[in-house]
């Protein structure tokens, strides 16, 4: 039986859950994610699990925050003059949006505090910071 190795193509179903337990991603109910092993393709604690499973492996993977999306950057946020804001834009903390960089890239934002005069967004990843859990299975393997 074919062992994963970097390079190869796999197909994994799998369950994200954060320290509390709550789930923040999952594949089920959905089609299983396919991506290359080693490629960067995904967060690298996750990417480095796999070699060496063989198809209907399961693995339970704990990945701390730095081998996931990182810490927060505090150079991510930034103040906007609420006026600079369309009034029809709702500006609740939590609230994700959409926002066009001077370059005419888009890049998403989560609304992080909101005052009379000034709306803090936030361009960090949701799940910056955070240690997270997956459980996996590794359902194909499409070698190299």
């Amino acid at each position: 039986m074919s062992e994963v190795k970097s390079g190869d193509t796999v197909r994994i179903h799998y369950t994200g859950t954060l320290a509390d337990g709550s789930t923040f991603d999952s594949s089920a109910g959905r089609e299983p994610l396919e991506f290359t092993v080693g490629s960067g393709q995904i967060i690298p604690g996750l990417d480095r699990a796999l070699p060496g499973m063989t198809v209907g492996d399961t693995k339970k993977v704990e990945i701390a925050a730095d081998d996931a999306y990182g810490q927060p950057n505090p150079d991510a946020r930034q103040e906007v003059p609420r006026d600079q804001i369309p009034a029809d834009i709702p500006l609740e903390p939590g609230t994700q949006l959409q926002v066009q960089t001077q370059a005419g890239q888009v890049m998403p934002v989560t609304v992080a505090e909101v005052s009379d005069t000034i709306v803090t967004l936030d361009a960090n990843h949701p799940l910056a910071g955070k240690d997270l859990t997956f459980d996996i299975e590794l359902v194909e393997i499409k070698a190299a």
